[in-house]
């Protein structure tokens, strides 16, 4: 509904930034338990600087308990370099023994909030010289998507939005699994049973999370988002969501009057309900709003400068806030879009 897409592109953050020599990042999926914290060994660490940042990050509970246990029968001479997923509290001897066993080398993929699967292959090619192509095919695999359980083509929202470290020489197929196997460790049990007070599958909801996601520059009001397009669904109404035509021309831009003409089953401004699939990666965040939504009576909404959106309950009140918004009068053929 809204526009402002630049404002949205802006919004994207810069990911993890790099820290010098032992680096410990947070909430990366390889998968491993997501309160993994991973650790970056480079060569030549010394036992004391692993030992303290370790303990530092309460993998371990003391730096110099765990050097000692590590200088018997000099085992800390077989520490690898590489980067390792932990849980805090593990104990020394596992520690120690994934420290001496080491790891393949990885390389570091972000996956970002409202990526759409064209960006992610483009992400991956650069990072691990795999082909765009390969990841699409691999998409399009039958049975990730049954991993993923989609009504869509690929797996195309489920490619779970963080950052990951891969194995340098995975394949595409192993790359996009890693991702589908993130989603599903993320999806709550009990909100299988939220799905059926809905409603809805879980991939339609998937899919109306990514029009909620597509829609955000700040979060704080994607419950209020996710609440209109539920009352829009109810009441028979078409979504007419700006983010589903700008996925159906397959390019991040202003929209322009005539975009919201395109012939395609993803546009809904020309179709009603769900479009077929979903059309980004959508973020926890946005999956929860949807999931449970505030009780509102809202059926429009528009974007304002701050790239917040003003919510409204008649068509009247919609042509009210654009006016205010835009300073200028608007006819009710123009509101289309917004």
């Amino acid at each position: 509904m809204s526009l402002n897409r630049e404002q949205k592109l802006a919004a994207w953050t810069t990911p993890l930034n790099g820290i010098l020599c032992l680096a410990l990042v947070l909430a990366c999926e390889i998968p491993e338990p997501p309160d993994a914290v991973w650790v970056h060994i480079p060569e030549g660490a010394s036992l004391e600087a692993v030992s303290e940042s370790l303990a530092t990050h309460a993998i371990v509970s003391s730096a110099a308990s765990f050097a000692r246990f590590a200088r018997m029968g000099q085992k800390h001479l077989g520490i690898k370099p590489g980067t390792y997923p932990f849980r805090p509290r593990t104990p020394m001897g596992k520690v120690l023994g994934a420290l001496r066993k080491g790891r393949p080398p990885v390389q570091r993929v972000v996956v970002r909030e409202g990526g759409w699967l064209d960006e992610i292959a483009a992400t991956v090619q650069q990072r691990m010289g795999i082909p765009a192509e390969s990841l699409h095919a691999a998409a399009r695999d039958s049975a990730l998507r049954s991993i993923a359980g989609t009504r869509g083509q690929n797996v195309n929202g489920y490619l779970f939005p963080t950052t990951y470290y891969v194995p340098v020489h995975a394949s595409a197929h192993e790359v996009l699994r890693q991702m589908v196997d993130t989603f599903v460790t993320r999806w709550r049990p009990e909100w299988n049973a939220r799905l059926d007070t809905l409603g809805l599958s879980r991939d339609e909801l998937v899919t109306l999370a990514s029009i909620v996601e597509g829609e955000l520059v700040h979060g704080g009001d994607r419950g209020e988002i996710a609440s209109v397009y539920h009352n829009r669904l109810a009441r028979g109404m078409r979504l007419q969501a700006d983010p589903t035509v700008v996925y159906a021309l397959g390019k991040r831009r202003r929209l322009y009057h005539g975009d919201y003409a395109v012939k395609s089953e993803y546009n809904t401004y020309r179709f009603n309900g769900l479009p077929p699939g979903p059309i980004n990666q959508p973020s926890l965040g946005s999956l929860e709003a949807v999931l449970y939504p505030p009780d509102t009576e809202f059926l429009y909404f528009v974007a304002q400068r701050d790239g917040r959106h003003a919510f409204s309950r008649t068509y009247k009140e919609h042509l009210r806030s654009i006016r205010e918004i835009r300073g200028r009068r608007v006819k009710p053929k123009q509101a289309a879009g917004q």
